[in-house]
């Protein structure tokens, strides 16, 4: 098979660098990548951005291109599943009707309703005197959601009325987050831990990939700015076998279910973002419906299946049959970012203490250096181009030795506003 993967972060490096190793797989196209898969040995960059959908299919068809995998949310939000299919390609991912489950955080919210899967209360507004009045009614903290799209950056936890007036006027009134700040939902602030359950679902069955816990606040101790994520690990400890099931039961089917029942069939990585608080009872937070990043570069990481095959048998409707098996270790992720993300940082800070192309080859089985805001200069050099750059993964028998090992390559690698979270995985480390 020839893959075309679309997207250019770390979540994207990690998938076409498993893709890769496919005995399936002749040739793993990425458009447009960053520095990292243009150093893989197995994988072509394009020089094709993810919203110049036509230059896409024009590729795909030229390159007979077998599958394409859609990495970010906003192509999928876009439709550009719906125009692969029109052009007779298949491609990996919800077409646009069933992509509004990220795309919208209001029809998310009242699609959880509809079917009784357990989410936090909400209430939705448009007008900002009817938010500011809401406001005064609440108890804090309290969660306010810009309804697009928003990188990320569309949530804010307000802990009191100063900071939630704050967040609903720039959402409303300056329109920060333009027209996905247009709508905005205020919801109760559910207590407990956040954990990614990630699937594969062909618009009937649902596979599971192992479960997997991120950090998105941007300092230690899990405080300050959210971010897209400063490090991920997996499997999650707090997801146990029973709460698993219940996960499956309780929110996954039903989710898969309700969208085929209401003319959305969903196919493609769909991603609950669930909290489990002290009843032992998962609620949605979220769904993207992707695979998340900074999570899919340790599960890559822990995963001995074929990935190609298994993304061939969602797009044909073939999971009924499948199973998928991890290396049992651990495997932890940490970002290193741009100081100053996820606000203003500067980009071009020439990075080193890379492995080489041979050095990474060899360690590829037991730990790994996944780029994302990276670019490959004329002369060889890496640079930084983001505010998230890297993403060191490494395995280890419990969370404390992957932590050790990941923290020891991350100190290997150096660029003069390297900043980055000492106590990813403090939760479960000893």
């Amino acid at each position: 098979m020839n893959i075309l993967i679309v997207g250019n972060g770390g979540r994207e490096h990690a998938l076409a660098w498993k893709i890769s190793q496919s005995p399936n797989v002749q040739q793993v196209f990425i458009a447009p990548g960053n520095a990292g898969t243009e150093l893989e040995p197995e994988i072509t960059n394009v020089p094709i951005t993810y919203n110049t959908i036509n230059r896409l299919i024009d590729f795909a068809k030229q390159q007979a291109i077998d599958l394409t995998i859609i990495g970010p949310e906003a192509p999928l939000v876009q439709g550009i599943v719906d125009e692969f299919n029109a052009a007779d390609l298949k491609c990996l991912g919800p077409n646009q009707a069933a992509a509004q489950l990220e795309g919208s955080k209001i029809f998310a919210k009242q699609f959880l309703t509809r079917y009784g899967i357990p989410t936090a209360s909400y209430k939705v507004f448009t007008e900002i005197t009817d938010a500011l009045a809401y406001l005064d009614t609440v108890q804090f903290p309290i969660v306010i959601k810009a309804d697009g799209l928003a990188a990320g950056k569309g949530v804010i936890i307000a802990p009191d009325i100063t900071t939630a007036k704050s967040a609903v006027t720039a959402m409303l009134v300056e329109q920060r987050f333009g027209t996905a700040g247009k709508q905005i939902i205020i919801e109760e602030f559910l207590v407990g831990q956040e954990v990614s359950f990630i699937a594969l679902v062909d618009g009937t069955h649902v596979l599971p990939l192992a479960s997997s816990q991120d950090h998105k606040p941007i300092s230690e101790g899990d405080t300050g700015l959210n971010t897209g994520g400063m490090g991920a690990y997996s499997p999650a400890p707090i997801l146990t076998p029973k709460l698993h099931t219940q996960v499956m039961e309780d929110i996954m089917l039903p989710t898969v279910q309700g969208m085929a029942a209401e003319g959305r069939p969903y196919k493609g990585f769909l991603y609950a973002g669930l909290i489990i608080g002290a009843d032992k009872i998962p609620k949605v937070l979220e769904f993207n419906c992707r695979c998340g990043d900074p999570e899919t570069q340790p599960l890559m990481l822990r995963l001995r299946s074929d990935l190609a095959n298994l993304c061939l048998c969602t797009v044909e409707g073939r999971l009924n049959h499948q199973t998928i098996s991890w290396d049992p270790k651990i495997a932890l992720g940490v970002v290193l970012a741009s100081n100053g993300y996820p606000k203003h940082y500067d980009t071009g800070h020439i990075i080193t203490g890379l492995p080489s192309e041979h050095e990474s080859q060899q360690s590829s089985l037991e730990h790994k250096i996944f780029h994302a805001g990276t670019k490959l200069r004329e002369d060889g050099k890496v640079i930084t181009s983001g505010g998230r750059v890297l993403c060191v993964t490494a395995l280890g028998e419990t969370i404390t030795a992957a932590q050790q090992n990941a923290y020891a390559l991350v100190d290997t690698i150096q660029w003069s506003d390297k900043y980055y979270r000492r106590d990813i995985g403090y939760k479960y480390s000893t």
